[in-house]
């Protein structure tokens, strides 16, 4: 009997007096009541147990000899008599939700496993879960990337292999790193938050001015897809706040191979000063400082979701290329190449 059908069918348990009797096999039986003279309860018929009671012990029977612990040993470690938990997993008598807080300790699982049918359908399926705790989003979301590709499902995109998007802060390297890759992979090259400014008519900052934070997310939204449809491999590199607009990053992650490319507050102001007139007033701006610090800690769990990271902190420029180019041929499956680089690129 599964416990979720018990769970389904079974009358309150406040209500509960007397169930009809469960209908079960001669072996059944004989074993229930051999179980129930050991347990010392030989006075207990059939008919008088409860059949969640019933479903709630072959769970707790079943997780214990799939991790193949003895019930005395269960019983030591959850600090209860043998005989009460013999009385459990035979499903004589009311159980407290602390014993099953016991129990379920002494077997390393849930309280929840034990009221899953899942758990005991395969020993791997609870070795799986056991994998997967206390896992970040990001790396969830890889696993299940890869066992869709293992099992030949999902990844309803079979060009997102071949789309590479960097996300990240402003002056994490996108423009400059993606270009730099792009030429390494012969892939195109495409910047865009100009998709964004020629889809608009304007440039970014007058879309906002003119129009508002809604119909830029919408510009933004309708530039990824005429990006994904127009080009079944490039290098994009994307704005930094793109990861605020749920319905952009969405069709991003699900048509694009993603790269966070990260770097410490100081050093992402340092690159965005570089490409400014008053550098050195801007580095000297802790409130700048700040609000870069402000808004990566609001975007980072985005930024998480990402297949792929690469800190860029404390390298130079073709350091964090020849990372980034390892780790995208990697998962692109292409083979190792080292691209002779010019003296600029070095830098």
């Amino acid at each position: 009997m599964r416990l979720s059908d018990t769970l389904a069918t079974a009358p309150e348990m406040a209500h509960w007096r007397r169930p009809q009797k469960r209908q079960s096999g001669m072996k059944q039986k004989q074993e229930s009541t051999a179980a129930l003279k050991t347990a010392g309860e030989t006075d207990v018929a059939e008919e008088q147990r409860h059949p969640l009671l019933v479903a709630l012990g072959e769970q707790v029977r079943a997780i214990r000899t799939q991790r193949d612990l003895t019930r005395k040993k269960v019983a030591r470690a959850a600090g209860v008599s043998e005989r009460h938990l013999a009385n459990l997993e035979y499903g004589i008598g009311n159980v407290s939700i602390l014993l099953l807080h016991q129990v379920s300790t002494a077997l390393q699982c849930s309280l929840t496993d034990l009221l899953d049918d899942a758990v005991t359908r395969s020993p791997h399926w609870l070795q799986i879960r056991k994998l997967l705790e206390h896992r970040s989003d990001g790396e969830l979301r890889r696993v299940r990337l890869t066992i869709e590709e293992l099992l030949g499902v999902g990844e309803a995109d079979p060009a997102r292999r071949r789309r590479i998007a960097l996300i990240g802060l402003r002056g994490a390297g996108k423009s400059t790193l993606g270009r730099m890759l792009a030429d390494d992979l012969g892939l195109p090259f495409v910047e865009l938050s100009s998709v964004i400014e020629k889809t608009a008519g304007c440039n970014v900052r007058e879309i906002h001015n003119l129009y508002g934070a809604n119909a830029y997310h919408r510009y933004e939204c309708r530039a990824i897809e005429e990006t994904i449809q127009s080009h079944g491999e490039a290098v994009i590199a994307t704005p930094g706040s793109l990861v605020s607009n749920p319905a952009a990053f969405g069709t991003l992650l699900a048509h694009c191979t993603t790269v966070w490319l990260q770097a410490v507050p100081k050093e992402h102001l340092a690159r965005v000063a570089a490409q400014e007139d008053d550098a050195h007033q801007m580095m000297q701006n802790r409130e700048a400082i700040e609000d870069l610090r402000h808004a990566l800690d609001e975007r980072s769990a985005f930024y998480a979701k990402a297949d792929l990271a690469v800190d860029t902190s404390g390298r130079t420029r073709l350091q964090s290329f020849e990372q980034l180019r390892d780790v995208v041929r990697q998962i692109m499956g292409l083979p190792a190449f080292v691209q002779t680089l010019t003296t600029t690129d070095r830098s």
